[in-house]
């Protein structure tokens, strides 16, 4: 499993410590991934995600799961997430149908 958001692509990134004495060391800044459940209205199921904290916020702020996919750009998404957002627009273009 890689430390990867499977929303907003946020991965791992590399740097240096850096001492008081100017030394330098490679080091690792890992994302604050979470594995959360989160509600597909949409789709009335639970979906099992694993986020980092900030897109969780995000996808708060966005009205919920559905409205967070509706807006995300696919290059960001994990193959998933992907399928999750296609089920979501197929779902919701087919209710103001019937």
């Amino acid at each position: 499993m890689s430390r990867t958001c499977e929303l907003t692509a946020k991965a791992v990134m590399s740097g240096n410590n850096v001492s008081h004495a100017n030394n330098k060391t490679r080091r690792r800044f890992l994302p604050n991934l979470v594995n959360v459940t989160l509600i597909s209205e949409a789709l009335n199921q639970n979906v099992r995600l694993r986020i980092s904290a900030n897109a969780l916020r995000s996808v708060e702020h966005r009205g919920g799961l559905d409205a967070f996919l509706a807006k995300a750009d696919v290059k960001e998404l994990s193959q998933r997430a992907r399928l999750l957002k296609k089920q979501i627009a197929k779902k919701l273009a087919d209710q103001p149908a019937a």
